[in-house]
């Protein structure tokens, strides 16, 4: 996971929408678990197209629509990226999963994105570069489940390499986060195997 705000001196924000004060339709969108509680709220987009409420939760980070129509709700641990531009007015939130990010109008500087990096960091464990060529290597990473407390082993920007050499370092890569951790090594690769771990089961 990286955060990563993108500043500007001279190119103010837009105030905008911050707290917990989202309309009661939309709160009630979001059904929070036991111990889950939220946290912030902002709506973002732009009049020409409409909006929409951002709901970041102590273990998630949620879409409604302003009728309160639940778009996603996805755990810390799968935001791979989360960008804010003032010059843009945009946030941009990649996912672990998926290659192409959301973009939100998003204008301002508040609670919310104090959360949202709060959140996101919190769900990181440690991360590694694997040793392989590329101007973006892969990333081997290890998350908290901030629900359940478990750890999520990841493998992120593999852009679908299966080739054997990719494996073996993906495999590395999570043995020396395991060992910063404490857990157990995987165990070894057979001789002939050729595919790319694309979330290895944590112990």
């Amino acid at each position: 996971m990286r955060w990563r705000p993108r500043r500007s001196s001279d190119a103010p924000g837009r105030p905008g929408l911050a707290g917990t004060a989202a309309p009661e339709q939309v709160r009630a969108a979001l059904v929070l678990a036991r111990a889950e509680r939220l946290l912030a709220a902002a709506r973002a987009g732009r009049d020409s197209t409409g909006h929409v409420w951002l709901l970041a939760t102590t273990w998630r980070l949620a879409t409604v629509t302003e009728t309160g129509e639940l778009g996603w709700a996805r755990p810390w641990h799968e935001v791979d990226v989360a960008a804010w531009s003032r010059e843009a007015n945009e946030l941009t939130v990649t996912f672990v999963d998926e290659r192409r990010p959301l973009v939100f109008p998003f204008g301002q500087e508040g609670l919310f994105l104090q959360v949202l990096r709060e959140r996101v960091q919190a769900s990181v464990v440690s991360s590694v570069e694997l040793p392989l060529p590329g101007r973006r290597p892969p990333r081997a990473v290890l998350r908290h489940d901030l629900a359940t407390g478990e750890l999520v082993e990841q493998l992120v920007g593999a852009g679908g390499r299966t080739d054997a050499a990719a494996a073996q370092a993906a495999r590395e890569a999570f043995n020396h986060l395991r060992e910063e951790v404490g857990m157990p090594p995987l165990p070894p690769l057979p001789p002939d195997a050729a595919g790319t771990p694309t979330a290895a089961p944590s112990d």
